[in-house]
């Protein structure tokens, strides 16, 4: 205990007060809330890894922490999802470790070399001080901080035989567990920039049951809550953290429902490129049934919760289709319900991972040398994502975007009626479906959305006979008879940003899925995603 009184001591000391914006947060029904305003806050995150061997985060190696810092506000994340291992607070051992210790000790010469030239001041400080120091950085740079306890002994996470899977497992003690959350809540006590602590990241393994699941989430809740009232409490599930579906049975029992909202990790794992390329709707519509079975239920109905999907992502390079025609699915889903998300994650390489040195992350948004974005179109991507949608009044009216999933675009009005892809801004056509399969208006005026010829323009005009209907299982295409009783979808014009009507692909004459398809049909899928807030559009200052 006197190591943990100790770190908590120099915690104390080292508190700043240029932090945040108003905190804390709470919970109302599905959304999160600013307990100040009541106005709506939304998690628009990425995760920054800290739990690794050598305990410290990520990249400081390789450049300044406040150039690291710059990155994540210039591609406009508003919050980090930051990770801590429990034996680095728990265990003396390795929390009294300073960080040129740890890199000694695991013999990484050319990372201590790194972190003595870009963050100097880091290297004679024990890895809890270089967390704390991290956390206060993000805050004084207006950044929301969740505080994830991803694994017990440090190192990388996970496989269901580690030791570190369930509780009881030979390196996960639920003593220890909870002392580590004790310790957490109260150093990060008072920061407005930790608005929220995730109590265990990805449980799995043999051991994993029910129960217990119950028993020691809702001990580590409560713990958490007593000692610091104004976080969140982020509740993990089981497999994986894919799994909260037992909840429909059986409700999570808590004093502080204010206070907790779910995660869940959404990845494209165990699905073929194959797959993908031969049945795109209909693995698209099996993976969104499986998240509402899972996970997403719990935004519905009157006893919802926030969910908090805390890891996605893909290969950003694009080598892999799978991840490429699952990221379509994904953000059209997210966008829909307004979710709220954490990125895996802002890294370009790893010091040590899984026994490899200075090793290449594809699924980071810095390159390996994490001076730029690997893939900027995949940033632009995420604008609408980012924004918040939907707010927490249902009084306020709703109106629709149309969402482009593939390039993360809305579609516009011309002067002209013409209709086009464009940033999604507070400009954004406006759109309402007042009946299934009926016209589908331009919000605020007496003009319609009307299907060309095959292979002609979309357009608006007062002619409101084009009735569409949402097609295809993951419900991603809009279709409307043309006049010779055929129907065609919208699609993206290959050429430039123009918005076409055009055969449906995948589906058959009567809008039913086709079993395989050669085709890829994201080109056509577009999203009626609800708005009730005005959307705002952030420049994206970056490096090229």
């Amino acid at each position: 205990m006197r190591f943990i009184e100790a770190i908590i001591f120099v915690f104390l000391l080292l508190q700043t007060a240029a932090l945040c914006n108003s905190f804390p947060l709470s919970t109302k029904a599905r959304w999160i809330v600013d307990d100040a305003t009541g106005k709506r806050v939304k998690l628009a995150c990425v995760n920054w890894a800290s739990h690794l061997k050598p305990m410290f985060a990520e990249g400081l190696e390789k450049q300044p922490l406040s150039y690291i810092i710059s990155q994540i506000t210039a591609t406009k994340f508003n919050c980090v999802r930051f990770t801590w291992p429990t034996f680095m607070i728990t265990r003396a051992e390795y929390g009294n470790l300073t960080v040129s210790q740890s890199l000694d000790k695991l013999g990484l010469k050319d990372a201590k070399a790194g972190v003595a030239k870009n963050n100097p001041q880091l290297l004679d400080m024990n890895v809890v001080e270089v967390h704390k120091t991290v956390v206060n950085e993000l805050g004084k740079n207006k950044l929301m901080v969740v505080v994830d306890n991803h694994i017990s002994e440090p190192n990388w996470c996970c496989n269901g035989g580690d030791g570190n899977g369930f509780f009881g497992d030979e390196n996960f003690s639920p003593d220890e567990w909870l002392k580590g959350l004790v310790a957490v809540a109260t150093m990060y006590k008072g920061n407005p920039a930790v608005v929220a602590m995730s109590i265990r990241n990805e449980l799995r393994g043999d051991r994993q049951n029910e129960p217990d699941w119950y028993k020691y989430m809702q001990e580590g809740a409560t713990t958490i809550n007593k000692i610091n009232p104004d976080l969140l409490v982020v509740i993990s599930g089981l497999n994986y953290d894919t799994t909260l579906g037992f909840l429909k049975s059986k409700p999570f029992a808590t004093t502080i429902a204010n206070k907790v909202l779910f995660e869940a990790h959404w990845y494209t794992v165990g699905t073929s490129d194959e797959q993908w390329e031969a049945q795109t709707n209909l693995v698209c519509a099996n993976m969104l049934q499986g998240a509402e079975d899972s996970y997403m239920f719990l935004i519905r109905g009157n006893n919802s919760f926030p969910l908090f999907l805390s890891e996605w992502g893909i290969d950003e390079t694009g080598a892999r289709e799978a991840d490429n025609r699952y990221m379509s699915c994904f953000l059209a889903a997210i966008v829909d319900n307004d979710i709220e998300w954490a990125l895996w994650g802002i890294h370009g390489s790893y010091m040590l991972r899984e026994g490899t040195v200075n090793m290449y992350e594809p699924n980071g948004i810095l390159d390996f040398d994490w001076v730029r974005p690997k893939n900027l179109s995949f940033v632009k991507r995420l604008q609408l994502a980012r924004q918040v949608n939907q707010d927490s009044d249902p009084s306020h009216p709703t109106s629709h975007v149309i969402f482009y999933p593939q390039n993360g675009q809305c579609v516009q009005v011309g002067e002209t009626g013409n209709i086009f892809l464009s940033e999604c801004t507070s400009t954004s056509s406006r759109w309402e479906q007042n009946e299934e399969d009926g016209p589908i208006n331009l919000a605020g005026s007496s003009q319609c959305l009307v299907v060309g010829e095959d292979g002609g323009a979309a357009h608006v005009s007062n002619d409101c006979s084009s009735e569409w209907k949402v097609a295809s299982r993951p419900r991603l295409q809009l279709a409307a008879q043309n006049g010779l009783g055929s129907y065609l979808c919208l699609e993206k014009n290959a050429a430039d940003a123009t918005i076409v009507t055009k055969k449906c692909l995948c589906l058959g004459y009567d809008l039913a899925d086709t079993p395989t398809c050669d085709e890829n049909p994201q080109v056509q899928w577009f999203k009626l995603s609800p708005v009730t807030c005005k959307l705002q559009w952030f420049t994206t200052k970056l490096l090229d």
